[in-house]
């Protein structure tokens, strides 16, 4: 089925204009009658009819809603050491599809690309339109948000403050015990904050300066993961572990 976010969604008629609008006439070419689902990117999904189409828009009937079934109870924000070439859109694309409420990217020391502010603009408004495609092909009913690339200074104060855990894969940690423990003290309704170093990874003293502010420094087992990797695997292990505790 078709999904698609309209903000100001709601009970009635819906308005679907801009490129959605375009992809259901003249792409999936959908006719009066049939069906796709409106999310308002916040808390409602509504199921919906086709009625009829105008010259700028597509018109649709809510027949039914929906809550927030497709999303996890915990908000997990992955902060992400920022990669070389596209591989951060790749890593939003998976990360919102198994269910990451955020993606915060993160200029580390071992970071290779420097984006000026007007490159920045362009990356964030694009990684912004992966993370709505991705939540649309996915069912998710939020748009997670990317936010701007910041400091790992500027990182970790937000997380000290905000978040409830704090796991750091790394591939110096010893052993699967940090993990399991970390896993224990996952609980619905906690912000959940994964930080991921660059392809060269955390300089020692990142790891010092997480450690301090409480942070669990984990490994995700034997092998060494990619930076496109580490993520979406300590992701997918905490979307288990909540999706099993909510079943």
């Amino acid at each position: 089925m078709f999904h698609c976010f309209v903000p100001e969604a709601g009970p009635g008629i819906i308005r679907i204009t801009g490129k959605d609008m375009h992809h259901i006439k003249n792409v999936l070419r959908m006719k009066p009658g049939e069906a796709l689902c409106v999310s308002n990117g916040k808390d409602l999904d509504f199921y919906c009819t086709v009625t009829g189409f105008e010259e700028d828009a597509v018109l649709v009937q809510t027949d039914r809603e929906a809550g927030l079934a497709a999303e996890l109870p915990s908000d997990i924000i992955l902060y992400q050491g920022l990669p070389k070439a596209d591989k951060m859109e790749l890593i939003i694309q998976k990360a919102v599809e198994l269910g990451a409420a955020g993606i915060v990217p993160v200029a580390m020391k071992r970071s290779v690309v420097k984006l000026d502010e007007k490159k920045q603009e362009k990356k964030l408004a694009r990684w912004q339109m992966i993370a709505e495609s991705a939540a649309g092909q996915s069912g998710r009913v939020r748009v997670p948000e990317v936010f701007p690339v910041c400091t790992m200074a500027q990182a970790i104060e937000n997380v000290k403050s905000d978040a409830g855990l704090i796991i750091v894969p790394y591939e110096s940690a010893d052993g699967m015990l940090g993990m399991k423990m970390a896993l224990d003290e996952v609980r619905p309704g906690m912000k959940i904050a994964v930080f991921i170093g660059p392809e060269g990874g955390f300089e020692p003293e990142e790891i010092l300066l997480l450690e301090d502010a409480g942070a669990r420094i984990v490994s995700l087992g034997h092998r060494i993961l990619r930076t496109e990797t580490a993520g979406l695997a300590a992701i997918t292990v905490l979307m288990m572990k909540l999706e099993m505790m909510t079943e």
